[in-house]
């Protein structure tokens, strides 16, 4: 997954660092699906869980954002989400995430979390973009 892939990436590379992807994923519904998302949220929302599974090490963060540059996701009003380690934030949260995935009901997840991003039309199409952030997680003064 991106996420796995992004960790490995900011253990051997200097931070902070961005990656950026371009093209579309696919999604594979079945004829019962009644979720509400897109294949940009579930994208990230997966990236979600992935963070969340590896507990990423504790000096880095990491932030994905996936968007559709037309501004529109699936039958939504959403052009993708954005999402980080900290978006998933315990075992219920978690759990409520992968019932997501698994009916294709991202949406309302990613609303609840604030995590859509919401464009509106933009007026053109050039696929779907994805954006990686990762760098070092500040100190807490604590």
């Amino acid at each position: 997954s991106s996420s796995s892939s992004s960790s490995q990436f900011a253990m051997t590379s200097k931070l902070p660092a961005c990656l950026i992807a371009g093209g579309e994923t696919t999604v594979t519904l079945n004829h019962s699906c009644q979720g509400k998302g897109g294949r940009n949220q579930e994208l990230a929302l997966q990236a979600a869980v992935d963070l969340y599974e590896q507990q990423q090490p504790s000096s880095t963060q990491i932030t994905l954002a996936s968007i559709g540059t037309d501004g529109t996701d699936g039958p939504t009003d959403a052009a993708g989400a954005i999402v980080d380690g900290c978006t998933i934030h315990n075992e219920e949260s978690y759990q409520q995430a992968q019932t997501a995935l698994q009916t294709h009901n991202a949406y309302p997840y990613l609303k609840q979390h604030s995590a859509l991003i919401q464009t509106g039309p933009t007026g053109t199409n050039v696929a779907d973009l994805c954006v990686i952030l990762i760098h070092p997680k500040e100190k807490s003064n604590s």
